[in-house]
């Protein structure tokens, strides 16, 4: 049996999960479970587990590219969710709240293992310049959603984190400069190198069709 089973959380990863509407009961929501989990119930922990381990596993492999980093990831984030679960107080929908402690988690990751941004003052800002196509990642053809991802994985980890943040995770750079320690001018430029990083990336696969 695939199970999480780390600091006192046992979450099944293959048992079938019932949903509200197959026990014909109203959905329970995020911060009624989150309250239950906060007093010790292991079942409201698990239906958390269950209805947000897909998007927190994305979200990690987004940012790292690599899978075996983002299950590690995502299983540290549902650790962490274990141990804090009780300071949320729903002043924020639990998805925001919990995608923040995601990229926290992924961050805290890159800077363990040394990842800098190349600082850049404000007046070294660099123009914006979007790969004709990537504007929207969200909402790209399947197939062209495919090959930016592969092009993305294949970023150095400092321009990778911030066009995740950035243009599919939709922060400011504001934001972006405080979760990373830089200023606003190196979230900018490590955008841009991101963006034209992957334009040429994005030729070669098109080239090799």
């Amino acid at each position: 049996m695939n199970i999480l089973a780390t600091a006192g959380v046992v979450v099944c990863r293959n048992r079938p999960h019932v949903t509200a509407a197959e026990t014909g009961t109203a959905p329970t929501t995020d911060y009624a479970l989150a309250q239950k989990a906060s007093e010790g119930d292991m079942a409201a922990f698990e239906e958390l587990y269950q209805r947000h381990n897909r998007r927190v596993y994305s979200l990690c492999l987004r940012m790292t590219g690599n899978v075996s980093e983002a299950e590690d990831l995502a299983q540290e984030v549902f650790i962490q969710l274990f141990r804090k679960i009780g300071s949320f107080r729903g002043e924020s929908a639990f998805t925001t709240w919990l995608h923040r402690m995601t990229v926290n988690q992924v961050l805290m990751h890159f800077r363990k293992r040394g990842v800098r941004m190349e600082q850049t003052t404000e007046d070294g800002e660099t123009p914006i310049q979007i790969v004709k196509g990537t504007e929207n990642p969200n909402a790209m053809p399947v197939v062209d959603r495919i090959a930016l991802d592969k092009a993305i994985a294949q970023l150095p980890p400092g321009y990778k984190m911030v066009f995740t943040l950035h243009d599919i995770e939709g922060h400011e750079h504001e934001e972006i400069a405080r979760m990373l320690g830089c200023s606003v001018g190196t979230s900018k430029s490590q955008l841009h190198k991101a963006r034209m990083k992957l334009r040429g990336l994005l030729r070669q696969q098109n080239v090799k069709k």
